[in-house]
């Protein structure tokens, strides 16, 4: 078993949340594991009252169940589960892309900042955090704060990684498009919002 890492006070729910995640993408808990709160808690030298929230937030964004007598555990994750996320996720960037060529005026540093990234990636996940940090920064431009708000409830970056997990498909090939999508904001296409749709939806089983 991995050591979980050390953790601070200064926001500790969403820590452990994270550390809960990352289990989940990783492959640590499997689908119908149990994760069992006490245990997490005594791992990362927590009280069980921050875990049991982070499982709560989970059980929210569909990720674990909570069964009588039986704890949370992992679910079981469907093809379904992961087709009924992209189209939602899809809109919501379409309209923040619509939103930011405006805002944005042209002015794509910030963009290119994570193109470099994913392509000095060296794993996997890195390559997905640089990859949804592209998209996080195309929803922050559109200056929409409940638009952000749920997106970020969606839980891109966990179903996103559970997609390509299990469709096997590759980011470095993606980062192509995320150049594309970032030269249509750089000449104020008013097509990207599309672009973008169509490029989060490629990600879809």
């Amino acid at each position: 078993m991995n050591a979980s890492p050390a953790l601070v006070r200064t926001g500790l729910g969403d820590q452990i949340r994270q550390v809960l995640i990352d289990g989940i993408t990783s492959g640590r808990w499997a689908p119908g594991e149990r994760i069992v709160e006490r245990r997490i808690a005594a791992e990362l030298g927590v009280s069980q009252a921050p875990v049991r929230e982070a499982l709560r937030h989970l059980e929210a964004l569909r990720l674990i169940e909570t069964l009588p007598n039986r704890g949370a555990r992992v679910r079981d994750f469907t093809d379904e589960d992961l087709a009924e996320v992209f189209p939602v996720r899809a809109g919501l960037e379409e309209t923040a892309a619509d939103l930011a060529v405006q805002r944005l005026e042209g002015r794509v540093e910030a963009l290119e900042v994570h193109i470099t990234r994913l392509a000095a990636a060296t794993d996997p996940d890195e390559e997905m955090r640089h990859s949804i940090a592209f998209h996080r920064e195309i929803v922050e431009a559109s200056g929409n704060r409940l638009l952000r708000s749920v997106w970020q409830s969606l839980g891109i970056e966990v179903w996103t990684a559970l997609s390509l997990r299990r469709r096997g498909t590759e980011l470095c090939g993606k980062a192509v498009e995320h150049t594309d999508i970032t030269e249509a904001f750089r000449r104020r296409d008013l097509g990207v919002g599309r672009m973008v749709h169509d490029h989060v939806m490629s990600y879809a089983p």
